[in-house]
């Protein structure tokens, strides 16, 4: 069984962002990327999967050069290969999953792993989006996942609450925080990732269904005020609240 997973390189949420002059893009300089952390569980479940049913894991990313970064990361964990899907464009959710799903039915995959969602866009898309184009099933949101011959039978969060739900191969899984814990890879695996060899391959251009316009840093919280510090302030505190803030 050949089992991909779909990973993506993306800026560190505790690194400082700053928009290009464009005004479409984030400024790379000084940014720290990362393995994508939802990612980061579907390679692990991914991995728990081959060594509970034998085959191979194939690691597929879609960007330019830094990407590598990520995708030998994966290999690192224990991923068998490597591919780049190379392009230095800004795709929209609808072209990277075009990009992986040619991938995916070139390598004959009929189980594939990927996170919920990318913690840069958060639009929580590709998943379906490429299951729907390799008329494969999806479960999304996944908090369990176990693979029964060709059933497979996964618990998923939804709005207050969770559902289990069955379906067959082949199938598209998006991982939630919890399905399992990540494991860190081992200086073994690290030093055997840089022998492993990543394939460089074209991304075919795609025509992009949403534009990006326009980046903007939020607007910022106005400072805080302090009206007294016994009994006394109530009742300035609610008129402020009720003509003011306009929350009662």
């Amino acid at each position: 069984m050949k089992i991909a997973v779909c990973v993506s390189h993306v800026p560190d949420t505790a690194t400082r962002i700053k928009i290009a002059a464009d005004q479409k893009s984030i400024d790379p300089a000084g940014v720290s990327f990362v393995l994508n952390p939802y990612d980061e569980y579907a390679v692990e479940e991914a991995l728990k999967t081959k060594e509970k049913f034998g085959g191979e894991v194939v690691v597929l990313s879609v960007g330019g050069d830094r990407v590598k970064e990520t995708i030998r990361k994966s290999l690192a964990m224990g991923v068998d290969e490597g591919v780049h899907l190379k392009t230095d464009e800004a795709l929209d959710s609808f072209a990277i999953a075009q990009a992986l799903a040619d991938e995916i039915k070139s390598l004959g995959s009929e189980l594939v792993f990927m996170g919920k969602q990318s913690v840069d866009y958060d639009s929580g898309m590709v998943g379906q989006l490429t299951a729907e184009l390799l008329s494969f099933n999806s479960i999304s949101v996944c908090v369990t996942f176990n693979l029964d011959g060709n059933t497979i039978t996964a618990e998923r969060e939804i709005e207050g609450g969770k559902e289990i739900v069955e379906t067959s191969l082949p199938c598209i899984i998006t991982a939630q925080k919890g399905l399992n814990e990540p494991r860190y890879a081992s200086l073994k695996g690290i030093m055997a990732a840089k022998k492993k060899v990543i394939q460089e391959k074209p991304v075919a251009s795609t025509p992009a269904l949403v534009e990006n316009l326009q980046l903007k840093m939020p607007t910022a919280k106005n400072p805080g005020r302090i009206l007294g510090t016994d009994s006394s302030a109530v009742p300035e505190l609610v008129k402020l609240l009720h003509e003011e803030a306009k929350v009662i």
